[in-house]
């Protein structure tokens, strides 16, 4: 049976990619991100490519790769695109274990009139989300939880990044959504702390079981 989770978060720059990585790393999941937009840098799948070790996971290439970094509906649009949610799901790799890594939030808008969100009911796949532990999470997290329930989506739980304050008690109380893990606080996330945080949740729960 396949297992495919949706990673989503509470915004945008709230660590979906290191999540995913650290995800794909514990588990030897594959790894899919099918809407990147802006790649100056280089894209969020490259980064996971690198920074894993284990040589299961297989990252597989992105249904639209646009250049602006804006929301995707703004990135399409400027190259006189639009993000064509049949066309995605019909790339969904077959994968027996796969992470799907989502662009912004539930209600970033993937063209005129489709959302995020409008995509994980397409793909029929669990939700997990993060939430950093910053100032504003609780709102942002409650916010987010809501948009799951409106929606119907099937949520797995919450991964928390960071350690600004302990929100985590308050945010699964009030949400009612569980949590599966919390990610430490590092200001070098590199392949060391990539695996470490791997070998950690690897002992804390199976993703995949």
């Amino acid at each position: 049976m396949s297992n495919r989770f949706f990673i989503t978060g509470t915004g945008t720059g709230i660590g979906k990619t290191v999540v995913s990585a650290i995800l794909a790393e514990a588990s030897g999941a594959d790894y899919w991100k099918p809407v990147q937009a802006g790649f100056e840098e280089g894209t969020d799948s490259e980064w996971v490519s690198g920074i894993i070790f284990n040589k299961k996971t297989c990252v597989h290439k992105e249904a639209y790769k646009l250049k602006l970094a804006a929301s995707p509906h703004l990135a399409a649009r400027e190259e006189n695109m639009v993000v064509d949610l049949d066309n995605i799901v019909s790339q969904i790799p077959s994968s027996d274990n796969l992470i799907i890594e989502g662009a912004g939030g539930l209600m970033a808008p993937l063209n005129e009139t489709e959302f995020v969100v409008d995509l994980i009911r397409m793909m029929k796949v669990k939700v997990i989300i993060v939430s950093k532990n910053e100032l504003g999470s609780i709102n942002h997290s409650l916010l987010t939880a809501s948009v799951c329930k409106q929606y119907n989506l099937d949520v797995a739980g919450w991964v928390f990044n960071g350690n600004y304050m302990n929100y985590e008690e308050e945010i699964v109380k009030w949400s009612g959504i569980p949590r599966l893990a919390s990610i430490r606080h590092s200001p070098n996330i590199d392949r060391s702390f990539v695996a470490g945080e791997a070998v950690r949740l690897r002992k804390e729960f199976n993703l995949f079981s």
